[in-house]
């Protein structure tokens, strides 16, 4: 499963209407983790229409959350946050797989 915050829930809503994909139900949030960053893996999300046959399909809070099996060994448990704080304004990733993560939070290793 992969969870997904309020706070998360209202930015992606905010964003499928400025792509506007909003209104088309058949749209969902993609998930997947690709390699670099300065700890080696880094996450990756955008929005999508088309599933593929490995696919795991998720719902939470609302999101529809779709990754493929790879990146799902990786994001397994994994919370979807979005902050806007003077800190570090962008999605997080609360990752209890990653073993370590870069000052930013956009990497990880396991």
């Amino acid at each position: 499963m992969i969870f997904v915050t309020d706070k998360a829930k209202e930015k992606v809503a905010t964003l499928m209407e400025k792509a506007n994909v909003g209104a088309d139900n058949s749209y969902f949030l993609r998930v997947s983790v690709v390699g670099g960053g300065c700890s080696g893996l880094s996450y990756k999300l955008d929005f999508d229409n088309e599933s593929k046959p490995n696919d795991q399909v998720f719902e939470d809070n609302g999101v529809k959350v779709v990754t493929d099996m790879k990146s799902f060994l990786y994001l397994y448990n994994t919370t979807l946050d979005f902050s806007d704080g003077l800190n570090g304004k962008g999605f997080h990733f609360n990752n209890p797989n990653a073993s370590r993560t870069c000052g930013c939070g956009e990497s990880f290793a396991v």
